[in-house]
């Protein structure tokens, strides 16, 4: 049976060599290709989502935990004057990043929708690119239109946050209102989201069969 699964692989990942070097089969080789592609952002970001949208995601992970906001400490020194404790900061900056959920689900269908209409015209490179290629494509695409989305809607979750120290940080605001708040707050949100994403497409790219799908696993076997 080993042998057998063994002889399979082999042959998927010849099959796919052959597919990226035969130029009679230039058109099916794209078409192949353009949905690796694909399905290789549709996993990543899958994966990513489900790990920051679930309880804790931000915070529970020194890789995606978020900092306050620069301007909570830059407009008369807000933070110092509510923060009389270390324990008072770490409950202002968990909640900040409970928020960041929230921003994470505005986005989750916005990625997704995104993978299954972008258009991709040199998909070869970005399979042979670095191990965050198809992510940092996607990304350009996008043209922070994740900003703009979760904006709004990590402001109404400020505004609703039932830990009083975020009330009380952000009625001490002077020359910005919760939405410039929210909106500094959503380009951080965004970084961590395709940094995330990155992670989980490089993840792929070092182990394709961890996907058990074909045609990942012989296409990124052949582009490895």
């Amino acid at each position: 049976m080993r042998t057998r699964l063994a002889r399979r692989a082999f042959l998927g990942g010849t099959a796919a060599a052959m597919l990226l070097t035969l130029p009679g089969c230039e058109s099916m080789q794209r078409y192949s290709l353009v949905e690796a592609v694909r399905r290789l952002l549709f996993l990543a970001q899958a994966n990513a989502f489900a790990r920051l949208m679930a309880p804790g995601g931000f915070w529970d992970n020194q890789l995606t935990r978020l900092p306050l906001p620069d301007v909570l400490g830059s407009r008369g020194n807000i933070l110092t004057s509510i923060l009389t404790s270390v324990v008072f900061k770490e409950r202002l900056q968990r909640e900040f990043n409970k928020v960041a959920e929230r921003g994470a689900r505005r986005a989750a269908p916005m990625v997704a929708d995104a993978v299954k209409v972008i258009g991709i015209a040199n998909a070869k490179a970005l399979l042979e690119g670095g191990p965050t290629a198809a992510t940092g494509y996607l990304r350009g695409q996008m043209a922070g239109s994740l900003i703009e989305a979760m904006s709004p809607e990590l402001a109404d979750a400020l505004r609703i946050s039932q830990e009083p120290l975020v009330g009380e940080a952000l009625a001490k605001l002077t020359g910005v209102d919760v939405a410039g708040v929210a909106h500094q707050f959503a380009g951080e949100v965004d970084d961590a989201i395709w940094a995330e994403m990155g992670r989980e497409e490089a993840a792929i790219r070092a182990d394709p069969r961890s996907t058990k799908d074909p045609m990942l696993i012989a296409v990124l076997t052949a582009t490895s």
